[in-house]
C-alpha cells in the first residue's frame, strides 16, 4: 500500500509542476505549498453481490483536496461532469490515472480552475462487468484507489495575485483570504461532517 500510495503522490507532483509551468508560474509553486499537506491514501471497496443497479457508491460531490488521483477501477460506475454540465463516464485507460482538482485547486486559482464534480454509481455496465468476473471467478468488488493530496495547514490560499489575469469574474468576493485548514473546516461544517469545537477555532486563528 505505501509503494502504491507513494506512487500516485509522485504523479500528483508532476501534476503540480506541470500545472504550475503552465500557468506561467515556476515549476515548484504549488508543490512548496504540498510539503507537510496531509496526504491520504483511501480506498474503498463495495461487494457488487449485495448491491443492485442504481446503488450510489459516492453520490454527486467534490473533492476538498488540492488534486486527487484515481488508479482504475476493476468495475465502471465512475462519472464526471465537464463545464458545460455534460455528464460523462469515465473510462480509465490502462497504465493511465485520473486526476480530478479539488475545492483547494479552485480557491487558489480564483476560480480558474473549477473543483471536479463527480458520482460513482452501479450501472448496468457494472452489473454486465460483475457477472462476467463472477463466471470467471475473479472478485467481485470493485475497489477504487483515491489518492488525496493537501496543501499544508497554514498554506495562503486566498487567489494567487500571480493568476489575477486568470481570475474568475469577483473572484475576491468568491474566494476570500483563507488558509487550507479554513477551507477543510468551511466545508467539513456545511456537510455536518465536524462538530463546532473551540480546539479548531483556537487553532485556526492562531495561524492567522
Amino acid at each position: 500500500m505505501n509503494t502504491w500510495g507513494f506512487k500516485l503522490h509522485d504523479a500528483v507532483i508532476q501534476i503540480a509542476e506541470m500545472a504550475a509551468i503552465g500557468m506561467g508560474l515556476p515549476a515548484e509553486t504549488f508543490v512548496k505549498k504540498m510539503e507537510g499537506g496531509s496526504h491520504l491514501l483511501a480506498p474503498t471497496g463495495s461487494d457488487l453481490e449485495k448491491n443492485e443497479v442504481g446503488a450510489i457508491f459516492a453520490g454527486f460531490h467534490y473533492d476538498i483536496a488540492f488534486l486527487t488521483a484515481h488508479g482504475k477501477s476493476r468495475f465502471p460506475g465512475l462519472y464526471v461532469w465537464l463545464r458545460n454540465n455534460q455528464k460523462l463516464q469515465v473510462k480509465i485507460p490502462d497504465g493511465c490515472l485520473l486526476m480530478q482538482a479539488g475545492k483547494t485547486f479552485e480557491h487558489i486559482t480564483g476560480g480558474y480552475v473549477l473543483a471536479g464534480f463527480h458520482e460513482v454509481i452501479y450501472t448496468e455496465a457494472t452489473k454486465a462487468a460483475y457477472l462476467a468476473a463472477k463466471e470467471a471467478e475473479r472478485s467481485i468488488w470493485r475497489v477504487s484507489s483515491t489518492m488525496f493530496t493537501h496543501m499544508r495547514y497554514n498554506v495562503d490560499c486566498s487567489p494567487m495575485p500571480e493568476l489575477k489575469h486568470l481570475h474568475r469574474e469577483k473572484a475576491d468576493e468568491k474566494y476570500p483570504k483563507m488558509n487550507a485548514f479554513d477551507i477543510l473546516m468551511t466545508e467539513l461544517s456545511a456537510t455536518n461532517m465536524v462538530l463546532e469545537s473551540s480546539e479548531f477555532s483556537n487553532h485556526s486563528a492562531n495561524e492567522k
